[in-house]
């Protein structure tokens, strides 16, 4: 186990892809020394109990609703942005976790999502050629120079809204906002005022009753009206990542301290390159997005670059496959990666894959196409008789007109009315929750094909 982290001369020695060109070093420098300085904005032993969790999803014993923003910014750092969207994804887990009868681990994309990598360095406009948009953490959205400029300063701005979002998100979800009943009854309000179907109008109907059947046997207030809740988010910028790595001092190992759970994403996981070997020193749990060009032999040189000690919940992998490509795909690196001996968690991105423009310039979603490639995950999984540990999505609490379909029958014309996001397109709450039906559908099949609930373990006591 590494008990040391790699300076930043060494990860840039190593390569690093998709970083900013900044063009004053030693302000650089002076930002990176301010933020080495600051307090942690998560603990080890917060990360240690995701890493818990994480393995019960591994193990089949839990899902993990893994959702938020595609990619934050400074300006939607409100409290009304926060609460919406954690409302969503805390009615969401509600759903899902009395389909699959586990409990749902709920991790957000969430303070410290403001960077994101670029299939091109620049963007044109007319005559005019600028920088393109990284990120808040990085530049301006604006398209001027002054904005499109890689500014340091920026990663002092993500710590201090990242920490003031965290602050909030612990407020609310120990302090009623999660209470079991209060997000039961924002499911029943969707659920009548929408055009769901009749079957999840009963499923509805049937967690109102088992909510009142917890009530009846005693179950206190406390463990009705806190959830766990856990921030994640793509550890791109190394700077930033290495400025907030610390040495945990119970067990003299490093963590990284910017979120609880830290992803490498498909642009940045080259095997020799600086992301994975940050993050392979790191003890938090590690994410890895997967694409369908994902390779047998690349991926078992991963794992033991990722995760030597086999240690449980270590390893979580999000695919990205698209609709058309993940029946054909997923098989063989799964069966790569148990051929290993591990066993990750395995966590489907129905969003990256599957992305569209418009005839009208949107780039968009399609509700059904998202669900096809969830369909597909879970398909595979059965085959394999392997678990399909949960969903990674992009979501907002908000009502944008982002992603087309849904029970909203949102078309391409309509995109133009509320399209919002700074980067890639978000389902709505409506389609979140309408996505979280389906889900639990597909869910409640599993568990009949499983036949026994892991978590339902039980010898009676004879007296």
């Amino acid at each position: 186990m590494p008990t040391t982290i790699p300076s930043l001369a060494e990860l840039h020695a190593i390569g690093a892809s998709q970083q900013p060109t900044y063009a004053d070093a030693a302000e650089l420098a002076s930002v990176v020394a301010e933020l080495s300085l600051r307090p942690p904005l998560v603990f080890a032993g917060e990360c240690d109990e995701l890493k818990r969790r994480l393995a019960d999803v591994a193990a089949g014993r839990a899902f993990l609703l893994q959702a938020g923003d595609c990619a934050e910014t400074f300006g939607s750092v409100t409290a009304v942005n926060i609460r919406n969207s954690l409302r969503v994804q805390l009615s969401m887990a509600v759903v899902l976790q009395y389909a699959a009868q586990v409990p749902v681990v709920k991790v957000g994309r969430i303070a410290g999502q403001y960077a994101k990598p670029r299939s091109n360095d620049a963007e044109t406009r007319g005559a005019e050629t600028l920088p393109s948009y990284r990120g808040d953490a990085v530049n301006g959205l604006d398209f001027t120079p002054e904005a499109r400029a890689h500014d340091p300063r920026r990663l002092v701005n993500v710590y201090n809204m990242s920490a003031a979002t965290l602050n909030l998100v612990r407020a609310f979800v120990n302090g009623g906002f999660a209470d079991l009943r209060t997000v039961h009854s924002w499911n029943a309000d969707f659920v009548r005022n929408s055009k769901v179907e009749a079957k999840y109008e009963a499923l509805s109907a049937e967690i109102e009753r088992a909510l009142a059947f917890m009530i009846t046997c005693g179950i206190t207030d406390d463990e009705l009206r806190t959830v766990d809740y856990y921030a994640s988010h793509e550890a791109l910028l190394l700077e930033y990542e290495h400025a907030l790595a610390r040495i945990d001092s119970r067990t003299g190992t490093p963590y990284g301290t910017s979120g609880h759970m830290l992803w490498i994403g498909e642009r940045t996981r080259e095997l020799d390159g600086a992301h994975v070997e940050l993050l392979s020193r790191l003890r938090n749990p590690i994410g890895v997005k997967l694409g369908p060009t994902t390779t047998a032999a690349y991926l078992t040189e991963l794992v033991e670059k990722l995760d030597p000690d086999n240690e449980p919940g270590r390893l979580t992998f999000i695919t990205r496959m698209g609709a058309g490509k993940v029946r054909d795909a997923l098989p063989p690196i799964i069966e790569a990666v148990q051929a290993t001996g591990r066993t990750p968690a395995w966590v489907c991105d129905p969003m990256h894959g599957n992305t569209f423009a418009t005839a009208n310039g949107y780039k968009t979603r399609a509700f059904p196409v998202i669900w096809e490639e969830v369909d597909g995950f879970f398909d595979v999984h059965a085959e394999l008789g392997t678990w399909p540990g949960g969903v990674h999505l992009e979501l907002t609490g908000n009502d944008v007109t982002e992603c087309v379909g849904g029970i909203g029958e949102l078309a391409e014309a309509d995109l133009a009315n509320r399209y919002e996001t700074a980067c890639d397109p978000r389902l709505n709450r409506n389609q979140g929750l309408e996505l979280a039906f389906y889900l639990a559908e597909r869910l409640n099949e599993d568990r009949t094909r499983r036949g026994h609930n892991p978590v339902q373990t039980f010898e009676p006591v004879e007296l």
